[in-house]
């Protein structure tokens, strides 16, 4: 079974909830101030609708049912269009399955790969910085250790930050400052 995706809360510099997103946005709509929720894995800000009484809130965050389309929607599927030249279309022919699985598979590969999970880990801790710390000090110097792994500068430059935003910034950056 897959992990259920887990999100993070803060009003202001302080963090207020972490972990599925209707107890994040239930602790959000409590808090009563203006709150950015942030999808951990990605660190891209979820909207969430505060109107109305909190049953409503959280109704309101499973998403509507989409018409159907090509693919096979119960498996999250869609259909796309690619765009190869001949000798990859023929590689792709001769593969056990056909040219889906075999896309697939290479796809689900790479996300594995440790400098996929690098990178994807230094675009969410830099999202997430870029948002609550692009205007503090260390920020470039910060951003810059980040992209280059060095956990030492890192840590020194975020140090100014307030507490809850340096700490889910750490660990945001944990994954891309581990020796790859």
């Amino acid at each position: 079974m897959a992990e259920q995706p887990t999100h993070t809360a803060f009003a202001g510099e302080r963090l207020i909830a972490s972990g599925a997103l209707p107890d994040v946005a239930a602790a959000a709509h409590q808090a009563g101030a203006p709150v950015l929720i942030f999808d951990d894995a990605t660190a891209q800000q979820v909207e969430v609708d505060f109107r109305g009484s909190l049953a409503e809130v959280l109704a309101r965050l499973t998403p509507d049912e989409q018409p159907r389309s090509p693919g096979r929607p119960k498996l999250g599927v869609t259909a796309r269009e690619v765009t190869l030249l001949p000798r990859h279309w023929a590689w792709l022919a001769g593969q056990p399955g056909g040219a889906s699985v075999a896309l697939r598979k290479l796809v689900e590969e790479a996300l594995r790969s440790p400098a996929a999970q690098k990178r994807a880990a230094q675009e969410a801790a830099y999202r997430f910085m870029s948002v609550m710390a692009g205007d503090r000090p260390g920020f470039e110097e910060a951003a810059r250790a980040l992209f280059a792994g060095d956990a030492g500068a890192f840590d020194v430059h975020s140090k100014p930050w307030p507490t809850d935003i340096r700490s889910h910034a750490r660990r945001l950056a944990a994954a891309a400052l581990r020796a790859v």
